[in-house]
């Protein structure tokens, strides 16, 4: 158990555990949760979305039980979710948890909400729904990768970096360059996310590449045993279509062509398996520009309750070795409406 002395808590501290998908953040994050006595505050943009489950590899009633997990099913799936959205609801529980004098705990892989929590959000305009609908409209009548070809042209270094498949990130930096003629990716340079309010400790798991894909290949079948394709079906059926963005996500974006008959059960497994490796590798690359992260290699051999021990260890140091700030250095951890369109 970790209780942070006033002092401690004047520092902010915040413990982040991240990685790519399947690398075993969740087990090591609960037994880490168990033993500083915290919650886990999650850092996932699709386990937000309500009855979204096998596909988002959520927390299990029972891991829920054992260890609270906030700001998953935070949404229907048919409703917007941005990092804006996810930092406002984190600083409430981060500020919840400093209020019982516990040590917030973060663990996720979706790089953005990490990086928008810890550094806020850059200057961008608000959206604009009329330029949105006109974009969509015109990517259905141009094909899957006219946006990603459009934001290519406008902004290639934001291209480099978003899926072709990424619907609603591309839409917002062409968004951003047609309401402000900047580049998204410049004002992100600009801005380098440079704000910090918290003394922060990150640390990320990562594993051999051939380990990390014999897992991500794991967890797909296991996936598929548990009942995805149900999952999806009735995720459809509820008039939940194709179309969302939450729809596209990892598993039931393939399973859904499946179902649609585009073809058969084995290749939705395969496709899943390939495009959640490509995921992962996204991820990596994501993490390795993170200033200050602090890498844990796992092998196959590496228990997890060990790999929680060593953490518990790093973090029981971090905390002690904490220097509180002046309140003159604190910035405002308010998050104003403009900002939270950004994202």
């Amino acid at each position: 158990m970790v209780r942070l002395s006033e002092s401690q808590r004047a520092s902010r501290p915040l413990v982040l555990l991240v990685g790519p998908t399947a690398v075993g953040k969740s087990e090591i994050g609960l037994r880490l949760a168990h033993a500083l006595d915290t919650d886990v505050l999650t850092a996932d943009s699709r386990q937000v979305y309500r009855g979204m489950d096998i596909a988002t590899d959520k927390p299990t009633p029972e891991q829920r039980q054992g260890v609270p997990h906030r700001l998953i099913d935070v949404v229907d799936p048919d409703e917007p979710f941005n990092a804006g959205q996810y930092r406002r609801l984190a600083l409430q529980e981060i500020q919840r948890l400093y209020g019982a004098g516990r040590l917030p705990l973060i663990v996720g892989g979706t790089g953005l909400y990490v990086r928008t929590l810890i550094h806020g959000l850059c200057d961008a305009p608000r959206a604009d729904q009329a330029y949105r609908e006109s974009l969509l409209q015109e990517a259905r009548a141009q094909g899957g990768y006219f946006l990603h070809g459009e934001l290519t042209r406008v902004d290639p270094e934001s291209a480099a970096r978003l899926h072709p498949h990424d619907e609603v990130k591309i839409v917002r930096a062409l968004e951003v360059h047609h309401l402000s003629g900047q580049r998204l990716s410049d004002m992100q340079r600009q801005h380098r996310f440079a704000e910090q309010e918290f003394s922060v400790l990150l640390i990320g798991l990562n594993r051999d590449r051939a380990q990390l894909y014999r897992r991500i290949d794991d967890r797909v079948e296991s996936m598929f045993a548990r009942g995805v394709v149900e999952e999806t079906e009735r995720l459809l059926a509820d008039g939940y279509g194709r179309e969302l963005g939450a729809m596209k996500g990892l598993g039931y974006q393939q399973v859904a062509g499946y179902l649609a008959g585009e073809y058969d059960r084995a290749e939705a497994l395969r496709l899943l398996k390939r495009d959640t490796r490509h995921f992962a590798k996204r991820q990596l690359t994501w993490f390795r520009k993170e200033p200050g992260l602090r890498w844990c290699e796992l092998t196959e051999q590496d228990r997890s309750e060990d790999v929680a021990g060593r953490l518990l260890e790093m973090i029981r140091s971090f905390v002690q070795d904490l220097a509180p700030r002046r309140p003159e250095e604190m910035p405002n951890p308010s998050l104003t409406m403009e900002q939270e369109s950004t994202a």
